[in-house]
């Protein structure tokens, strides 16, 4: 039997109830803006992202996915380079002779069980507003406190300013893609994107792990008992999308060197050919 939501949704043809739905999310998140936008720790944020906005005009960065692919990919070469690192990157930090420029969170499953291990990291880290229920009330008494994002889940969009609000799209990599523009990139190089996973199942459906990872770099990442969201690749596609145009708008680029990589949104490139001989 098709339960209640569903029962309610047969009443209205698609067009009416879309239209509920999104009325029902808008004021969902109108509902967030005043603490998002006043308290303190988010004052603090938005002074922060200001500051850096525009502030790598005309300079290229690299995004890495945490995918299989890096296993195939030399990531020593961009030791010297402008690079975000996303969610459990650090595993491979000791491998690669260097730490990410940036590190960025969104996902509240992650933060809270990785808390003390992104605490303990010193490069700028970016966390989602939403978790900062997992962080105590005298953090930003501490040196080294992180800037929180105000994202959410719907209400699709490209932020050009990351000082407001920034959609999600199911993917933590869409955050640092509009990171990246707010801080003026003129070039945003992808790797280990690999937008395939070995585990299957509904998406955003939260499970734990029974083993080893087969999706990630490190089969640690999200390793036994880690609990975690199954992706959503079609939504994630949406927000690809998205970013694609407002950078192609702009004058900018995305280009995809994640060797064998799925994603057929951005321009693909061949790694080794982004550096000199």
């Amino acid at each position: 039997m098709p339960d209640l939501r569903q029962r309610i949704k047969n009443l209205f043809p698609p067009a009416v109830w879309n239209s509920l739905s999104e009325t029902r999310y808008a004021l969902g998140r109108a509902a967030q803006y005043p603490a998002a936008m006043l308290h303190p720790w988010r004052q603090e944020s938005i002074r922060r992202l200001a500051a850096l906005k525009d502030k790598h005009r005309g300079e290229r960065c690299f995004i890495i996915g945490n995918g299989p692919s890096l296993k195939n990919t030399d990531v020593s070469k961009l030791k010297d380079e402008f690079t975000f690192g996303m969610n459990r990157v650090y595993l491979a930090f000791e491998d690669w002779g260097f730490q990410t420029s940036f590190l960025v969170s969104i996902n509240d499953l992650v933060i809270e069980q990785c808390m003390n291990d992104f605490l303990a990291l010193k490069m700028p880290r970016f966390f989602s507003w939403h978790s900062r229920k997992f962080f105590q009330s005298d953090l930003f008494e501490r040196e080294n406190v992180p800037t929180f994002l105000f994202t959410t889940y719907t209400g699709p969009k490209f932020a050009a300013d990351a000082t407001g609000r920034m959609w999600e799209g199911a993917t933590v990599t869409f955050a640092c893609l509009q990171l990246a523009f707010h801080m003026g990139f003129e070039k945003v190089i992808l790797i280990g994107v690999d937008h395939s996973f070995a585990a299957k199942g509904k998406p955003n459906t939260t499970v734990v792990s029974q083993g080893d990872d087969l999706s990630h770099f490190d089969p640690k990442y999200f390793g036994k008992g880690f609990r975690w969201q199954l992706p959503d690749l079609d939504t994630s596609e949406q927000g690809y999308w998205l970013a694609c145009q407002a950078y192609e708008t702009a004058g900018r680029q995305v280009v995809d060197a994640t060797v064998g990589g799925k994603l057929q949104v951005f321009p693909k490139v061949e790694y080794d050919s982004l550096f000199s001989v």
